[in-house]
């Protein structure tokens, strides 16, 4: 049934806020459907230091009739931002405006337009379609994922390497292959990458629907079935229940037409739709259907007046087309990253170049010798191993049932601070639900829940349950796709409302309810109508006075008029105050729970004035209007989906920010969001109502809730923003698409990594505009797919929650996989500037930093994608790694107000875009100025990707034991093969002969002879061991970087069976290299290494070992792990065994 009874009022003049928010006091019953007689109180706009005071109030009496409250309306079209005035109009002036013919009197009579017409409208004006999305050629989209700026610095590494070969083509032929690897790896990982996106994109395709594809119009009083995208304006179209309406169109006759606006409003109630109108707000003209919405009840006679972009969904689709997709946090930390590694390459090759021109005055040495070090700073495997943790982390989370449009969506589904969530669908099922029935004097219960009140039904043959079952079994206009499958399986077409009543008698009554309508026909009928606000119906059911029973149900205040007995203690008894005070006390608890409600009676006709086959006729109402017995009251919720509850519990419990953002009413928002853990403290209402004290004397600190109306928010300022941001517990109410986007850019501008959920039209601008947007498969319309990051493909609100662990886990990840790779970085650059500043000979070469970084690096990091968390739960119990704190918004509205201030064009409004060469310059200069320095060492809150902790380990302390392991090791095989480490040195000066070499001169130390041959074998050996020994320091430094919050011990090291085989195929590769004869020329690797010296580097492993959980315990004290505080009264059972029922009975006299 529609929210016929609900009318908001307009905003004052001056503020555009609302006065009240008034339900009729008699026909109205359940919040966001019929609430009794709430009204919202004044929204003020308060002083700087003020906070903003969004208030709800305890019910009161309205004294308005419903034509005032009507016209009155809820807020002006501007506010709403839709093009559409037509509503305003008559019949006649729309059909003049669209020079079409439409007979109101007898619509399916009307002319319409002629084929001509609209053949020269469809050539002028284009199909009746929504422009598709811009979307890149798949060769931009591989160019972009080519040009990150990972790829460009291996890129980059290549082209040096091709100027060395330049330079010194003899000693550098090596390099032929090395550029080429450099290069193709970078192209690999742009692949992987866009191959990702697009598999990501083709499912989506798959699941996109964009209108429907046939619709009845009637031209030259034909009646048609054409193609919807040749709709044209000024088209008569003929809607019956069950069609997608392809068109904005305006109603001029209308039979019952209900429609579902849920996708573009969020309002859960299907809306009824006829002639006439007296709402100036588009959105809830009463004689407007819209573009995708569906038609679930009734038929209707409707005027094109908007197609394809101009409809409302074509304006929200351009409105989300409009927005820009924030650039991911992991992108834009690895994109920090990427500059301080190329920093400091650049940097070391600069000092490094001057130092070698300044030892040696020689100008090609001293750049290959520059450019090696810049090469040897560069992470080579680092792109490809981040590339590949976040595809393995994708396919899993779509074994999840989570479809991942863009790789680091999965990191920032796990950095989230704040998930902006709608209602209707997301958090709720979209199907209403009954809660509760009074029947006999006795509340029962026909959910289970943790605060449900009354008994459960066992007995659907019960005095009074009986009557409620078949009279919503009988008195229904609801239709089904089939009946050859039981009721949950059926697709139920009609009024939500009606549905979820005839859902609730098909579960309870089993087979017998296809046989009731067949055996109990309907001999009459009266459909419910805004003016009755109740369904009557008049079956054959027999009973002692008669073979005819009336049944009806409907808004209870309506019903109850009707009324002069109630059915208590078995039998039909006169209605009494007593029986009134009963009715209230139910009435009251029921609206209380923001249900819908309605009241069911029916009366025995009697067969001396109504026999069987009695003529009844509804224009000459010769049917009983009053003495009904009144049956009972049922209430019906749209019901929060299964594991909702569990799941924001969880979120809030990991320290997110959880707010509900939704089109509906705030009282039916608020009463969902208290079953869902989503508001558990007291509003500054509640607070005032307890403590009886007016709402103004409530201070800010004694109320942790706040409901926020979406006409409020035009006039908030940035104190009252930051004020409502504070509180733990937000519902935005009433939005529009634009309120949306408000508090999406809000959230963002305090410093929010915000993920917003929804399922709706209406969602898909704020999707696109967060951080990660995040749209249901089943219920989500085309338009939010689209906008979305990411799809939950079986519409569990809970596979969210799955998905923040698990972004969590792949940053922790990606973390320890991050500090596990660069710390080989040291061992592989510190022989490098050894080689020129002492001199040493070459430790290392180019090509054995391509087996580490490449090779065995790659099969070890890797692992890391399997790597279970330390705990259970110890992720979901860390704060996000950019906690919001008030240092943290003072600290970024610091750092903004430092920046440049961007120009605006004045034409367009938005800012003027740099020229390539302006940014190449202000990137160049950047360095150079003090906020550049300040933005960079300025300490904030929370935790990176690559941080200074995660640097020192890996480039000072354990890359300086490794190191320290490498450089003993290769000196101790040197020195085996007789060449002292001083002796080492002089000949790596020596400046006359080049040593080392097949073809060196021969060397003569302590009477012993070192050929060509031997030299180069003693120092291939030794360069052996040295990769040997970066290998063996990297197994004990891939389980030391497992530990993060444990110390490095305990079974959680070995959990991970995949990391065994990961340093198992390094140590393969390394054989293999090694002990292979005719592979030792191509790597610098000697088949004679004697195993025997790679116990230093396990004896350097233990030390390296001791030396992290020392480190740890250190640490622990200094910086101790900040856990989330507990948060008091979730409810964390899983609503499956929410069992526990509070019985109570209402006693009713007889």
């Amino acid at each position: 049934m529609p929210d016929e009874g609900i009318h908001e009022s307009k905003p004052l003049g001056g503020g555009g806020l609302p006065r009240t928010i008034t339900f009729t006091a008699d026909e109205t019953s359940g919040a966001g459907g019929n609430q009794r007689t709430p009204h919202l109180r004044n929204l003020r706009t308060f002083p700087s230091r003020e906070a903003p005071r969004a208030v709800l109030s305890s019910p009161e009496k309205s004294e308005k009739t419903n034509v005032e409250t009507l016209s009155e309306g809820t807020a002006d079209d501007k506010a709403k931002n839709v093009d559409i005035t037509e509503h305003l109009l008559s019949l006649t002036e729309v059909c003049d405006k669209f020079s079409v013919q439409a007979n109101a009197d007898h619509p399916q009579d009307s002319f319409g337009l002629s084929s001509s017409q609209a053949a020269d409208l469809l050539a002028r004006h284009g199909p009746n379609t929504l422009t598709p999305p811009k979307k890149k050629s798949s060769w931009r989209k591989f160019l972009a994922c080519l040009t990150s700026l990972f790829n460009l610095m291996l890129i980059a590494a290549g082209i040096l390497e091709y100027i060395l070969l330049g330079i010194d083509f003899e000693n550098n032929k090596a390099n032929i292959y090395m550029g080429a690897i450099l290069i193709v790896v970078a192209f690999i990982n742009a692949a992987v990458e866009w191959w990702q996106q697009r598999k990501s994109e083709n499912t989506l395709a798959a699941l996109l629907k964009m209108i429907p594809a046939k619709t009845h119009v009637i031209r030259e009083r034909k009646l048609e079935s054409i193609q919807s995208a040749d709709v044209v304006a000024g088209d008569v179209l003929f809607l019956r229940m069950g069609d997608k309406i392809p068109a904005d169109c305006y109603v001029f006759s209308s039979s019952d037409l209900k429609v579902d606006n849920s996708s573009l409003t969020g309002e859960s109630e299907p809306q009824e739709r006829g002639a006439g109108n007296t709402m100036r707000n588009p959105l809830e003209a009463t004689n407007l259907a819209f573009n995708g919405t569906l038609a679930v009840s009734g038929e209707a006679y409707a005027i094109v007046v908007r197609t394809g972009d101009s409809t409302v969904l074509g304006q929200i689709a351009g409105l989300t087309a409009g927005e820009e997709k924030a650039q991911s946090p992991l992108n834009h930390e690895i994109s920090i990253f990427v500059r301080i590694i190329a920093s400091v390459a650049i940097f070391t090759a600069a000092v490094f170049f001057i130092a070698g021109m300044a030892l040696y005055k020689d100008f090609p040495f001293a750049i290959n010798f520059a450019i090696g070090t810049f090469v040897a700073w560069v992470p080579e495997g680092l792109p490809a191993t981040v590339t590949m943790l976040l595809t393995i982390a994708a396919k899993r989370m779509a074994a999840e049932n989570v479809l991942v449009k863009d790789l680091q969506g999965v990191e920032t589904l796990g950095a989230i601070t704040l998930l902006a969530t709608d209602k209707t669908g997301t958090l709720t099922r979209n199907q209403m639900t009954v809660c509760n029935v009074w029947t006999n004097g006795i509340m029962y219960a026909a959910t289970r829940g943790h605060n449900d009140m009354g008994e459960p039904i066992s007995d659907a043959t019960a005095m009074g349950v009986r009557e409620v079952l078949y009279t919503s079994a009988l008195c229904r206009s609801v239709k089904f796709d089939r009946t050859d499958v039981s009721m949950d399986k059926r697709q139920l077409l009609g009024d939500a409302t009606e549905s979820g009543l005839v859902r609730f008698a098909g579960m309870r009554l089993g087979d017998e309810f296809d046989e009731l309508l067949p055996r109990h026909a309907k001999v009459f009928e009266i459909p419910f109508n805004s003016a009755n606000k109740w369904m009557l119906s008049i079956h054959r059911l027999p009973h002692a006075s008669g073979a005819l029973t009336l049944l009806i149900k409907g808004a209870p205040e309506r019903v109850l008029r009707l009324c002069s007995t109630i059915l208590s203690g078995g039998a039909a008894v006169p209605l009494t105050d007593i029986q009134r005070a009963q009715y209230d006390e139910t009435y009251e608890y029921m609206a209380s729970q923001g249900h819908r409600v309605l009241a069911f009676a029916q009366l025995q006709l009697d067969a001396s004035e109504y026999p069987d086959g009695y003529a009844f006729d509804r224009k000459k109402e010769n049917y009983p209007v009053g003495g009904y017995t009144f049956v009972g009251l049922t209430s019906l919720e749209d019901p929060p989906k299964h594991g909702v509850r569990e799941a924001i519990g969880r979120c809030r419990s990991a320290g997110i920010q959880v707010m509900m953002v939704t089109g509906d009413h705030p009282l039916t928002a608020e009463a969902i969001g208290r079953k869902i853990n989503l508001v558990l403290g007291e509003t500054r209402e509640g607070v005032a109502k307890r403590t009886g004290r007016p709402v103004e004397d409530i201070g800010e600190d004694e109320f942790d809730a706040v409901v926020i109306h979406g006409e409020r928010i035009a006039d908030m300022t940035d104190d009252d923003w930051d004020m409502v941001f504070r509180k733990p517990e937000v519902i935005f109410a009433r939005t529009s698409p634009k309120n949306k986007l408000e508090i999406v850019a809000r959230a963002q501008s305090l410093g929010h990594i915000c993920g917003v959920t929804g399922d709706g039209v209406n969602d898909s601008p704020a999707l696109k505009k967060a951080d990660l947007g995040i749209a249901m498969n089943e219920s989500g319309s085309d338009v939010s797919k689209e906008a979305a990051s990411m799809i939950i493909l079986d519409d569990n609100f809970a596979s969210i929650v799955k998905g923040i662990e698990e972004g969590r886990l792949i940053f922790a990840n990606l973390k320890k996989s991050i500090r596990y790779t660069l710390t080989h970085s040291t061992p592989e650059v510190i022989p490098q500037i050894l080689y020129i500043i002492v001199p040493l000979p070459p430790m290392i070469t180019s090509i054995m930093i391509l087996v580490i970084d490449l090779g065995f690096e790659i099969f070890a990091a890797l692992t890391y994608a399997w790597e279970p968390p330390e705990s259970a739960n110890g992720l979901m119990k860390l704060p996000p790694r950019k906690p919001v704190t008030m240092r943290s918004i003072a600290q970024l509205r610091a750092r903004n107000a430092r920046q440049p201030q961007v120009s605006i064009d004045p034409a367009t409004g938005k800012p003027i875009q740099e020229s390539l060469v302006a940014r190449i310059l202000r990137t160049l200069r950047a360095p150079f100025t003090k906020v550049w320095w300040q933005d960079l060492t300025e300490k904030t809150e929370g935790e990176i990707l690559v941080d200074g902790d995660l640097l020192s380990w890996s480039y000072l302390e354990a890359g300086l034991i490794s190191t320290i392991s490498l450089v003993i090791v290769f000196f101790v095989i040197l020195n085996h093969h007789g060449i002292s480490p001083k002796q080492a040195r002089l000949m790596a000066k020596a400046t006359d002969e080049d040593y080392f070499n097949k073809d060196s001169p021969d060397y003569t130390y302590n009477g012993r002879l070192f050929t060509g041959e031997d030299q180069f074998y003693a120092l291939n050996e030794a360069r052996t061991g040295v990769i040997f020994s970066i290998y063996i320091l990297q197994v004990f430094n891939l389980f030391i970087c497992k530990a993060r919050l444990r110390l490095p011990f305990g079974k959680f090291m070995f959990r991970n069976v995949r990391t065994f085989y990961g340093f198992s195929a390094g140590l393969l590769l390394l054989v293999f290299i090694t002990y292979i004869p005719p592979l030792n020329s191509v790597f610098n690797s000697s088949y004679k290494s004697i195993p025997l010296y790679w116990l230093i580097a396990v004896g350097f492993g233990f030390l390296l070992l001791a030396y992290a959980t020392a480190r740890m315990l250190v640490l622990r004290k200094s910086k101790p792990i900040r856990w989330n505080p507990t948060i008091d009264g979730l409810h964390m059972h899983p609503t499956v065994w929410s069992t526990r029922h509070t019985t109570r009975s209402i006693e009713v006299a007889a």
